[in-house]
């Protein structure tokens, strides 16, 4: 682990921080609310430009949602799944981001989508930017609930070194400005037992993408 658990945020690359627990007290509020999401736009397995499938389920909330199939990588208002607009954001998952950026120099983040991920044993996240978002002065803010994961984060480019964090449950990153376009990705999720969200790793990841 890169950081020992405290509540002040850590920087660990240029306009980067790790905030320690910092949604710890409202994980289950969170994870009550992501069960009303999933009522409206259950989980689902995308596919990749190149069409592969990814190894995560995912789905979205707020004003519009991320979606990737052959056609590409884009944000839609409506789910493609259900046809209907995504569900809208709760107001546990707006306030923790708005706030978790405001602690790191952030003020007036205002996300308009929510990616959620859901991980199980062997699922991972490729290095990969943040980039089909329209305004690159906005952060991103990511949640890690339930089991830990490696986190890696690196440069604007895909080959520069990485720095690899031990994320675990209620831990919240925030990173913009100089590493906005920062390559960063999750290592395979290991095997275990949460008490809040079972064999898994939620990642909600908030964006202003509009």
């Amino acid at each position: 682990m890169l950081f020992a658990a405290e509540s002040m945020p850590q920087r660990f690359a240029p306009d980067a921080w790790v905030l320690r627990g910092r949604a710890t007290a409202t994980a289950e509020r969170l994870i009550a609310d992501l069960e009303r999401v999933v009522g409206s736009s259950p989980w689902r397995r995308v596919t990749t430009p190149g069409g592969k499938q990814m190894s995560v389920d995912m789905t979205n909330c707020g004003d519009c949602g991320w979606v990737s199939d052959r056609r590409g990588y884009r944000y839609e208002t409506n789910d493609p799944v259900t046809g209907n607009r995504w569900p809208e954001m709760p107001e546990s998952f707006r306030s923790l981001a708005t706030n978790a950026a405001v602690a790191v120099g952030f003020a007036g983040f205002d996300p308009d989508a929510c990616l959620v991920n859901q991980y199980v044993p062997g699922a991972k996240m490729a290095l990969h930017q943040d980039r089909d978002e329209r305004d690159m002065s906005q952060p991103i803010v990511s949640v890690s609930l339930g089991l830990p994961i490696t986190f890696m984060f690196g440069g604007p480019m895909r080959s520069d070194p990485t720095t690899k964090i031990t994320l675990e449950h209620g831990d919240v990153v925030v990173w913009g400005a100089l590493s906005r376009l920062s390559f960063h990705g999750v290592g395979t999720l290991r095997v275990g037992l949460h008490p809040l969200t079972g064999a898994t790793r939620i990642n909600l990841t908030f964006r202003r993408a509009r």
